[in-house]
This record gives structure tokens, sequence and C-alpha cells, in this order.
């Protein structure tokens, strides 16, 4: 068996594909992740288990559905006893870490969305069981990455967590971040750390963009730069102390995700008048349903703009989103050379894979709405994905167009090192122990996704199931009979909905059998039944 490589994981936030140079983007600066896929493999049809933070990042740990692993929306934490690639891993001899955001668990102490269960006339409440699954004996193992807990100067992450050996934890974003990011910031730059947040930033008054302020952190003192520097000096450290042992590091960056705050040069690197934005912003024509009621709710000054949710967008707004988001991602591409160099000077860039990902897209003005929610535009549901294999001196991109998923990229890695999957792993290898390619063979990828909040006309929490095939993308709500269909051959912008019309009712009786039939292989076979002597 050959030498098991090192894997270098980069994930970013809220980061859509086409926000890429490397994915034909020619107005943002990306050279150090596009160097990576012009020598490696760039994935053009990545896409994500579940568009929402907690649900795909459980997803791209454990190879699972998040109707599986159980974080099936934000607000939901990973179970403990999952199984993750890092624990499979570091079972077979690696050294694993984790720096930056992790958001496998809550980060805010905020009670549930949803309510509770109704309790029927007639009927007496358990008093040992309010949930119908039971819950882990120590309540505070799921709370580790709350802020309130990190206000306790003695509050850690315990280790291992998800398999991690070593976490250097940066939760939420921009500079309202906390973790050991912000209690590095108290010790070496006290006045900086009482001037964090919306409260204390700066309004550009040239820009109107809600969410948008100037930190008073330059960037080397942002999150950014921080998680960079951390990973760069782990593997400084590992290789110097354990050089014949293989490593695993996720190098993960809370950015791009709003708010919008790139620090220093990168806040006027873009201007905003010279932004494209998406065709579909403003287009003449058709308007889906849950886009009006959106635009309605801001034209009626209802939505919440201050917040996660989506909402509707003007062009001059959605231009200066994404000028500040492609600064926010020029410091992550810069922080990213920053690592391989690092990688490079220790000698361990020979042996090592090389992965690039996001946990989702942002809309960021596809349809005239930004920021992420049931709305399964490409823009949202479509992520980068570039695997560079160790020592390639390839010159021309490869770009490889099988369907793949956010449950791929574990599968993916624990096969590269030699491991056999455990039963109950949903996801597809993507190259052989050797290194060489390995095609999903999929028709088709599940997307899910389970709302807390009913809006978008809806009287209950949103659920969604879509199915992206290699020709098409049918989104199906539990919540009425209204429904998506598109053609994303002859129509990629998403514009001509085909759910009523007659013309594809057969296709559109297909793509239900097929997804129900999705649905079915990924349901649960783990665990296997015990046997019983």
């Amino acid at each position: 068996m050959n030498k098991q490589p090192n894997f270098l994981i980069f994930i970013t936030d809220q980061h859509r594909a086409d926000h890429l140079g490397c994915y034909g983007n020619t107005q943002v600066k990306t050279p150090h992740i596009d160097a990576l896929a012009h020598s490696g493999t760039r994935f053009e049809r990545a896409y994500v288990a579940n568009p929402v933070c907690m649900p795909n990042r459980g997803s791209i740990m454990t190879s699972r559905m998040p109707s599986v692993h159980g974080a099936r929306s934000n607000g939901v934490p990973l179970p403990l006893e999952s199984v993750t690639f890092a624990d499979l891993l570091a079972e077979f001899g690696y050294h694993t870490g984790f720096i930056g955001k992790s958001h496998l668990q809550n980060m805010e102490d905020k009670p549930p969305l949803l309510p509770p269960a109704v309790q029927l006339p007639g009927t007496e409440k358990s008093r040992a069981y309010s949930e119908a699954r039971r819950e882990n004996d120590d309540p505070s193992a799921y709370e580790q990455e709350l802020r309130s807990r990190w206000q306790d100067p003695q509050h850690q992450i315990t280790l291992p967590y998800y398999g991690f050996q070593d976490v250097v934890l940066c939760n939420h974003h921009a500079d309202e971040c906390f973790g050991d990011w912000l209690r590095w910031l108290q010790v070496e730059h006290p006045d900086l750390a009482g001037r964090l947040g919306r409260e204390h930033g700066d309004r550009d008054p040239r820009y109107v963009a809600p969410q948008a302020w100037k930190t008073q952190l330059d960037e080397f003192t942002y999150p950014t730069h921080f998680i960079a520097t951390q990973t760069s000096q782990w593997i400084e450290r590992h290789v110097a102390e354990h050089p014949e042992q293989p490593f695993a590091v996720i190098c993960s960056f809370p950015d791009p995700h709003h708010p919008w705050t790139p620090p220093g040069r990168y806040w006027d690197m873009y201007k905003p008048e010279d932004i494209r934005v998406p065709e579909t912003m403003g287009a003449d024509g058709e308007v889906a349903p849950h886009v009006r009621w959106l635009m309605e709710e801001r034209k009626g000054g209802q939505a919440k703009l201050d917040g996660p949710r989506l909402f509707a967008a003007t062009v001059r707004e959605v231009q200066e989103m994404i000028a500040l988001t492609y600064g926010m991602i020029t410091n992550i591409d810069d922080r990213i050379g920053m690592v391989m160099e690092t990688l490079r000077d220790c000698g361990a860039d020979s042996n090592t894979v090389v992965i690039f990902t996001s946990d989702h897209g942002d809309l960021m003005g596809d349809h005239g709405i930004v920021l992420k929610g049931p709305l399964h535009y490409q823009g949202l549901v479509r992520v980068p994905m570039i695997w560079r294999e160790p020592g390639t001196a390839r010159v021309d991109a490869v770009a490889r167009d099988d369907l793949t998923s956010s449950i791929d990229l574990g599968a993916a890695i624990i096969h590269r090192a030699g491991i056999a999957a455990p039963n109950g792993v949903q996801g597809k290898p993507l190259f052989t122990p050797n290194g060489e390619p390995v095609h999903t063979g999929r028709d088709a990828v599940l997307i899910e996704e389970n709302q807390q909040r009913a809006y978008l006309g809806f009287e209950r929490p949103v659920k969604v199931r879509t199915i992206v095939t290699r020709t098409h993308r049918m989104s199906v709500f539990a919540e009425g009979d209204w429904g998506e269909l598109y053609d994303l051959q002859s129509d990629p912008l998403e514009k001509h909905n085909l759910w009523d019309t007659p013309q594809a009712q057969v296709l559109k009786c297909d793509l239900m059998q097929q997804l129900v039939q999705l649905l079915m292989e990924h349901s649960d076979n783990s665990p296997n039944p015990k046997r019983i002597a």
C-alpha cells in the first residue's frame, strides 16, 4: 500500500462556485485557489446535501444526508455518536486538527423556533421524555460551541471533538466571531477587542447595503488571518515533531458569509459600480410565487434585513454586497496562499492532498434575492470543490462534470487514505487509494431542507426536497401543490418553471419517481441489527 497522504482541507462559508476565477469569474481575484484548480481537479457539478450551514457541515463530516445524521437544520447539533471521517483517520494513525469555524453545534443561546408537539385532550405529558429520542445525559456536551460558554475563560472544547484531536475555534462571522480568536485578540490587542461588531463598525456613506460596515480590525487581526496563521503553525509543529505521521487538518474560514466586513485594503478592492449583477436580477416575465412573496415583503417594509434570512434586494445593494464579498474572498485567497507556502516550505506538499470547498452558496442577487433559504437556484446549491493530488505538475486543469454531493467528500477522503467506509456511509469515493479518479456514477443528487420558520407564503415551517439530474432540477415542497421544474440545458438561469406546463407532465412524473427512489436509497441502514448470542 502507498504511503498514506496528508489532507489539507479548506472550507469557506456561503461561497458560490461562480465566485472564483477558476469557475469562470473574471472579476474576483483568486490566484491561489485557481492554482489549486489548475494543478488539480475542479468539480463542475458539486451540490450540497442541504443549503444551510449545520446540516451540510454534518454531511461533509459524516458522508450522510441530514435526515440520517440528525442535524436536519440550523439549531440541531450533529449527534456526538456520529462517526466522522476524522474519527476514521485518527483510528488509522492520523493526527487530526480543526481550525476555524466548526458550527457542528449551536453557536447562540436561542430556544428552538419550532413549536412543541401538540398535547391532545385527555393525555398526560411525560416528565422524563419530551423527545422521541433520548438525549445525551450531559447537556453541556452539546454546549461546547456556544458564545455564552466561551465567556468563561476556563472553557475549552472537550477533545477529541467529532474525531479531531486538536481544535482552534473561531465561530460566527466577520468581526463578531468568538472562541480562541477572541481570546487571542483580548490578550494581544485588548483595545480592538472592545471595539468589535456592528455597534462599533463605521458605515461608509457610499454604501446602502444592510449588514455592511468597516470593521475596526486590520487584515492581520481579522479572523481570516488568525485562522490561516494557526493552520500554518499547526502544520509546522506537526511536521517538525512527527514527520512520519500523516496528518489531516481543516482550515475553515467564516467568510465570505454576511455581514460584509472585509478588513483594510479589501474593503475598497472592488468597486460596486463595476460589478455585474446576475442576469436574473430584475428580469422581466415570470416571477416565482416565493420570489414574489419576498419582493412584496420588502416593498411592505416587513423584510428582516439584519439577520440570516433571505430577502429581496435592490440592484445597488447587490452590487455592494458582491463587491464586499469579493474583497472577503480575495482576503481568503491570500491566506490560502500563505498556508500553501508553509506546506511547501516544510516539505509536506509532496504528500498532501489539498481540498477546497464551501458549505453552501448564496443567492447573491439571483432573481433579486440574497442570502440563503428554500430557493434552490444553482447559485445556492452548487458549490466549488477542488481536489489537488500531491506532487502534481499538471499544466492544464482537469474538470469533472459527474454529479457529486457534499456527502461524497468525507467518503472520498477515507477511500483515498485506504480506509473502508463503515456501514451507513452514503457518499461515493472520488479517487482510488492511488489517486486515480473514480466516477461517482450518480444519475441524480438529492438536496434536503427543513426550515424552522414559516414564510414564503407557507403556513408551516418550510420543507423542500430537490432532485438535480444532469439535465433538470425539480423541487417539491411539503405544503401546497406548487413546485419547481427547470430544464438546466435550455434554461440554465432557471427562469422558466415547467411545473404546470402540459408538455412537462411526463417528465415531472419520471422525476417524481426518481426522487422517491433517491429518498429510499438515502434512508438509514446503520446500525445493523445486533446479533443476539
